[in-house]
């Protein structure tokens, strides 16, 4: 799983240990959040009703699935498994790279994440066109929706090309904006996103079962809410843009639909209590805080003393890691808040604002940085690793450091800050050690930060 030339070299027993503690429990919550065990924990089909906490669905004459989101293909799966021949035709979204899952009754569509592509826009029109026969026939929409949907099925708005999603896409995730603000953008140029699903599907019920990747599992967020009203507006969308500095180079397209709909010119997305969003019920299967909980109950189980700080955590990834570190250090100087042996577990979604021209992700920085303040400490360990196996543009899902890490670089004659000052993560830890690579995992559900802290050696 640690992906690098030789980081052992230079290392003590005991954060050797604490790596091999926190990859553990991130493997640990990775399988809290599995979403085939999700559903299967949280679904059953009684008699003809699909029963899914305190919801019904009705499929006695069929119903129609719209899987969307990273976690869609190992959904499709499940629910494949559950309703059989209940299933009149579905869709599920599946990224590049991801293995193909095994499905008889709803269709893979391989699409692009995070910039959407052809292949998002086929997932998106059929998504909307079974959303329309579920309407026609009166038959139920099921919506599998997880994290990374926004990019994977689109149907943009009229005038709004492929080429300016991707775009304005990049444009904000270069910016440092949070996924909520990316998101605001996202609904206010799209005919699928923001409630719009759903609606089109009304009178129909639609119900949504939702893997949650977003900081406080703010549900209009998770892939811009398809199926959930939608409480911002083209003003709020416009202002992103603004707050970021992006409106001069921003594609015209873009701003022509946010400024019509300021001025009332194009209906918003369907808002609270809007009656085309009346029949639409929605359930949070699993988030960040199942997996940093099941990570939690393993750290203890293990003989640590463990302890969920956040599962919030946000903001730029080298500044997060700091808070994290100084955490760490505090546990090893004074048992506080805990005594070693430690695991400190966080979860969140942090994010880069890129000014230099290297290549990493927010997980690879954050670890990075963490690093640099751990430097010269002796068992202590530091791992930030994305829930998806995917780092930003790279194939890393994050990356793990302890005391020596930096000591290695310097001894190769790197300069840690020098590839921190660049976004050159993915680089630094190709060279010195230290890369977690799982692959595609088949979920999502944000980034976990530990750091373990062990001051003697374990039985």
């Amino acid at each position: 799983m640690v992906k690098g030339p030789g980081f052992r070299a230079m290392n003590s027993y005991l954060s050797e240990q604490a790596r091999k503690i926190a990859l553990t429990l991130v493997l640990e919550g990775l399988r809290a959040v599995e979403p085939k065990r999700l559903l299967r924990n949280e679904a059953r089909l009684i008699g003809t009703k699909l029963i899914v906490d305190d919801c019904e669905l009705d499929v006695s004459r069929g119903v129609y699935v719209v899987a969307i989101g990273k976690a869609a293909g190992k959904m499709a799966e499940a629910i494949e498994e559950i309703l059989g021949p209940y299933i009149k035709a579905g869709i599920a979204t599946i990224p590049h790279g991801a293995l193909s899952p095994k499905l008889s009754r709803v269709t893979p569509i391989v699409a692009g994440h995070p910039h959407p592509d052809e292949g998002s826009l086929e997932a998106g029109k059929l998504a909307l066109r079974l959303a329309e026969d579920a309407r026609r026939s009166g038959c139920p929409l099921l919506a599998l929706i997880s994290g990374g949907g926004s990019a994977l099925a689109e149907v943009p708005a009229p005038g709004v090309s492929l080429e300016d999603l991707r775009s304005i896409n990049d444009l904000l995730l270069k910016s440092g904006a949070s996924i909520e603000e990316i998101n605001t953008v996202r609904k206010h140029l799209s005919l699928l996103k923001g409630g719009r699903l759903a609606a089109a599907a009304y009178p129909s019920p639609v119900l949504a079962l939702i893997i949650s990747d977003v900081v406080g599992d703010k549900l209009e967020v998770v892939a811009s809410g398809p199926t959930v009203p939608d409480p911002s507006t083209y003003e709020d969308a416009l202002e992103v843009l603004k707050r970021h500095g992006l409106i001069d180079n921003a594609p015209k397209a873009v701003l022509e639909v946010l400024e019509k709909g300021v001025k009332g010119e194009l209906t918003d997305t369907p808002k609270p209590g809007d009656e085309t969003l009346s029949n639409a019920r929605t359930v949070l299967l699993g988030s960040n805080l199942t997996a940093l909980k099941a990570m939690d109950a393993y750290a203890k189980a293990l003989g640590l003393n463990s302890l969920i700080l956040t599962s919030m955590l946000q903001g730029e990834a080298r500044e997060a890691a700091k808070v994290l570190a100084a955490v760490a250090l505090e546990v090893k100087r004074s048992s506080i808040p805990v005594a070693p042996p430690a695991a400190v577990i966080c979860g969140g979604e942090t994010t880069v604002k890129v000014q230099g021209r290297g290549r990493g992700g927010r997980n690879q920085e954050f670890a990075l940085s963490a690093a640099l303040q751990i430097e010269g400490e002796e068992g202590i360990a530091i791992a930030a690793v994305g829930s998806d196996g995917i780092d930003g543009p790279t194939d890393a899902a994050g990356a793990i450091v302890d005391g020596f890490t930096v000591r290695r670089a310097k001894r190769l004659g790197l300069d840690p800050r020098k590839f921190l000052n660049e976004n050159n993560s993915y680089e630094f830890f190709s060279l010195v050690g230290g890369h977690v690579k799982t692959g595609p995992t088949g979920t999502n559900v944000n980034d976990f930060y530990l750091a373990v802290v062990i001051a003697r050696e374990l039985e």
